[in-house]
Formats: C-alpha cells, sequence, structure tokens
C-alpha cells in the first residue's frame, strides 16, 4: 500500500515560522515535522510515498531530494485543499488502496494495527479520536459516515434528507485515513480545489464510508505556536 502524506498547507497559524519556510519542515524536538511522518510510515511498513508540496516548493524538493520511494506531487498555482491534493496526486497513487496522513499530526497512533483495521470493500475507512472538538463527523451505529456537525454553530451537513444528528454518534476525524482508488473516477466532476471532508459527504448515502476509533493514544495537531510547544513537551519528556 503506498502512502500519501499532506504537507503543502501555508502554514498561516505558525507564522512567522512559516514565512520562511514550510510548515512540514518546521522542527518539533529537532526533527522536521515531515522527517518525523517519513519514520512513522516506513516503520510501519510504507515503502512507496507521495508528498504534495506548494508553500517554498523548492526548500520541499531539496529536503526530499535523492530519497527512494518518494515521489513529490507538486500544487503550482495553489494549495489544492485535501481533495483536490488527491486528485492532483492520482497518477502518483495509481490503483489499489492508500494511506493519507496530515504532516502536521503527531501521535502514537498504530498505523499498522490501523491498516488491520481497513474495511477494504469501503470508499475510505477514517480514523476518529473520541475527543470533544468544534467540528466533527456523525456515524451510525456501524460506525458508518453519515453526517458533519459545527457544535459551537449548530451547522449540520448530510446527504440524508432531514437529518437528524441528535440519533449519531460524534467523533473528531484526526488526518489519517486509507481511501479506495475508486475515488479519483467519482472525482472527476469535482473541481481541482475541495475538501475531502465534503466529498465525503456528498458520496457516504451512496458509498460506504467507515470511522475506526483510536483509543489509549497520544495525538497532537500542530496548528499554532502553542500546539507547537506542547508537542515539544511531550516529545521531550518522552510522551510521544
Amino acid at each position: 500500500m503506498k502512502a500519501m502524506i499532506f504537507a503543502a498547507g501555508l502554514g498561516t497559524r505558525l507564522r512567522p515560522i512559516t514565512d520562511k519556510m514550510p510548515k512540514a519542515l518546521v522542527p518539533v524536538g529537532g526533527i522536521p515535522m515531515l522527517e518525523r511522518i517519513i519514520r512513522k510510515l516506513r516503520d510501519a511498513g510504507f515503502e512507496e510515498l507521495v508528498v504534495n508540496v506548494h508553500h517554498f516548493a523548492g526548500q520541499m524538493e531539496s529536503f526530499l531530494e535523492g530519497r527512494s520511494g518518494i515521489s513529490i506531487s507538486k500544487e503550482d498555482k495553489e494549495p489544492l485543499e485535501t481533495g483536490g491534493g488527491i486528485k492532483n496526486a492520482a497518477g502518483l497513487l495509481g490503483k489499489g488502496r492508500f494511506l493519507v496522513h496530515n504532516v502536521d499530526i503527531l501521535s502514537d497512533i498504530d498505523l499498522e494495527w490501523f491498516v488491520s483495521r481497513d474495511c477494504v470493500e469501503s470508499l475510505a475507512t477514517l480514523l476518529l479520536i473520541d475527543t470533544p472538538a468544534e467540528r466533527c463527523l456523525l456515524f451510525d451505529d456501524d460506525m458508518r459516515l453519515a453526517g458533519w456537525m459545527n457544535n459551537r454553530t449548530g451547522e449540520v451537513k448530510s446527504p440524508y434528507p432531514g437529518f437528524d444528528p441528535s440519533g449519531y454518534r460524534k467523533f473528531s476525524f484526526c488526518g489519517i485515513h486509507i481511501i479506495s482508488d475508486k475515488v479519483f473516477g467519482l472525482m472527476e466532476d469535482w473541481p481541482s480545489k475541495f475538501s475531502i471532508i465534503d466529498f465525503y459527504l456528498a458520496c457516504a448515502d451512496k458509498y460506504p464510508i467507515y470511522g475506526v476509533v483510536a483509543e489509549n493514544h497520544r495525538l497532537i495537531d500542530i496548528g499554532s505556536p502553542e500546539k507547537l510547544a506542547e508537542a515539544e513537551r511531550l516529545i521531550a519528556g518522552q510522551s510521544l
């Protein structure tokens, strides 16, 4: 199975650090985020990796130059968001299921365990955490995706008419998922730039998308200087 690392983001919340380098190369515990994710994927048995790049693409290409088994999916004009990034990398990802991992997600989650829990007949299997968040995904009792909700505003999205979120289970998506190559055909009519969550929600009533909950985990989304400092503390204390 191939894996893709989302590393094309602008990292605006990490400014001013990202005024001079891509977020993916920001060091955490002395090691760039991208290097940490590459090592995690390699340790889990992923030999062929695809990395999308945009912000300071030259720095990213220099960092990855000469590494075997790594292909670069370049997003020249602008970042294509999560769905567009996958669509743009279709030629590199090829046939079969593939794993996608956000570059700014550091965790102790066992990726081999997650792969073993993948529903191979699904359009996608999403790794979830049972942690309160402003935005969450909604699943039925079979852990099939049914909708999305903003807990602060009450906004709800679902492909099902008259959808009532009260009867569904809420989980946070942690930016790690396994996806079928069937998505490439379904994405043909989508624009070049779009969210993978919007895509999933548009497909969920026609194609099964399941969630797997990670328990007893440590996970941090390094999206701000405060989170970066927290990650540094966790790594220094060998808690991550």
